[in-house]
């Protein structure tokens, strides 16, 4: 078996983790902590522990919680179960105690690798047969039982924004292929040190780093949570050549005033931006000021992270679109469920490895999702002459106003052009005359005289006034899932 990165992965996580190991690279460093975690201690660590979880009598292929910020113990938790054949189910903290305690008893895990910061809370919303695991319950080791790539590997669940909680479940095989696709888009080698600054409970963190680097044969460094004061520094300490973050990060850092030193901009090869749309002018703001080129992505839960890329430079780069895909399949579905031609707005579908086995215990939401072999995103969007994808929206955030629809990214687009801007998203309100009205909300920079008169005016003057804003609402931030993607839906009753 070659462990490169040239082709679709095979074999498991299991088998890669024992190829790194054997070359005996670093895997991981923590700029807070000055650790420095290697491949073969990585493997080691984790193996020990999954011996310990079939020591336990556990089985393999059932839920193992994981409830860890990003850090050394979480990587080990993940791979530990990963490891021994289990399902990593991995669970987000910021998503609320009901959402915690729907996502541990759906998985029916029975075990957790829980934090020390996490157990008062997991132990309010827990199953009472659910066991937190310690290092005593590790102690008798057993040989870990073969599998294959058709083990269930992960189970993620997603934000819940539009109803319950779905948990998308991968094998080894989906869940290295999202390595693989974040790795040839952007022609990742063992020089490469990526940048974690988001979540590994979130499928960025934990697929387009931690598993773009194990298919790689690259190195990570990995921080509890993104600091805009101390991002550039991170960088800077633990010497990585590009990072992977989210639009509203990117506006920070592009808002913060620190500069940069001159060798963190140089050693960068690029930065990469995903879970939602990038706005033209904070992405071509961002290039400007830093000269350091941003690559728009896209992808899912439900195709372990990247369907989408653009090329690095000297590549065509659209700014304004996710790109091209990378690994896999992407087209254009008509009402029909048919491709459309070019230019033609449809609904976003993708097929390839990378894409989910189901969603656990839900064959309807399953077989809704999927035509054939093609998985329905929910996405709308085009492809142009080069097939470079341009996503204008969600099916569900779509704003129906007398019967016409508005996309809210042509609103934010306009609104983000005011530099004083730093978070904005259009959403829609119930309305008796026209059925939804348009309306907005913005974060601006601490000092800014910016007007709500002032922004619909802009709107108007660029958009006209039926697709402009009937009203802007000034937050402080806003609400934000677990990635750093504005939660539209939200919007109407929070504000």
């Amino acid at each position: 078996m070659i462990f490169e990165a040239a082709a679709p992965p095979k074999g498991t996580v299991k088998d890669w983790l024992d190829a790194r190991a054997s070359e005996d690279g670093t895997a991981i460093v923590f700029p807070e902590t000055r650790e420095t975690l290697g491949w073969r201690a990585l493997r080691d660590q984790a193996r020990s522990m999954a011996q310990g979880l079939i020591g336990r009598g556990i089985k393999q292929g059932e839920s193992v919680a994981i409830v860890h910020p990003n850090g050394r113990e979480g990587v080990l938790s993940v791979y530990a179960a990963l490891y021994g054949g289990f399902r990593a189910t991995m669970i987000n903290l910021a998503a609320g105690p009901d959402a915690i305690a729907y996502a541990l008893a759906h998985s029916g895990a029975q075990f957790a690798f829980v934090h020390d910061s996490q157990t008062d809370a997991i132990a309010k919303v827990a199953p009472a047969d659910m066991q937190m695991i310690t290092p005593a319950i590790l102690q008798e080791k057993a040989d870990i039982p073969a599998f294959t790539s058709n083990q269930h590997a992960l189970l993620m669940y997603t934000s819940g924004t539009t109803g319950q909680p779905k948990g998308v479940v991968h094998s080894h095989a989906s869940l290295l292929a999202g390595g693989w696709t974040t790795a040839i888009a952007h022609d990742l080698s063992r020089a490469d040190r990526g940048f974690c600054v988001l979540p590994i409970y979130h499928i960025n963190g934990l697929c387009v780093t931690m598993m773009g680097a194990l298919v790689s044969g690259g190195s990570l460094a990995m921080t509890a949570k993104f600091s805009a004061s101390k991002f550039w520094n991170q960088a800077d300490e633990a010497k990585v050549t590009w990072f992977s973050v989210v639009p509203t990060i990117i506006s920070h850092l592009l808002h913060n005033e620190a500069d940069p030193a001159r060798e963190v901009l140089e050693r960068l090869r690029f930065g990469r931006s995903a879970s939602s749309a990038l706005a033209v002018e904070t992405q071509s703001a961002f290039e400007e000021r830093f000269n350091v080129p941003i690559i728009e992505t896209m992808g899912l839960t439900e195709t372990a992270a990247q369907i989408l890329s653009n090329p690095l430079p000297p590549g065509v780069r659209k700014i304004g679109s996710p790109g091209v895909g990378y690994g896999n399949e992407v087209c254009i579905f008509g009402p029909d469920l048919a491709p459309v031609p070019p230019f033609q707005e449809g609904e976003i579908a993708v097929r390839g490895p990378n894409v989910m086995v189901e969603y656990l215990h839900d064959p309807k939401a399953t077989q809704k999702t999927f035509a054939g072999e093609w998985l329905r995103t929910g996405d709308l969007g085009h492809v142009d002459e080069d097939g470079y994808v341009f996503v204008t929206g969600r099916l569900k955030e779509l704003i129906i106003k007398g019967g016409e629809n508005i996309a809210p990214r042509e609103i934010d687009e306009v609104l983000y052009s005011e530099p004083d801007i730093i978070e904005a998203a259009a959403f829609a309100r119930s309305c008796k005359n026209y059925g939804e009205t348009v309306e907005a909300a913005v974060a601006v920079k601490p000092g800014s005289q910016l007007s709500e008169k002032a922004l619909i005016a802009l709107c108007q003057e660029r958009l006209g006034k039926f697709k402009s804003p009937d009203t802007i609402h000034f937050l402080p931030e806003l609400p934000k899932g677990p990635s750093g993607k504005i939660q539209r839906l939200k919007l109407a009753d929070l504000v």
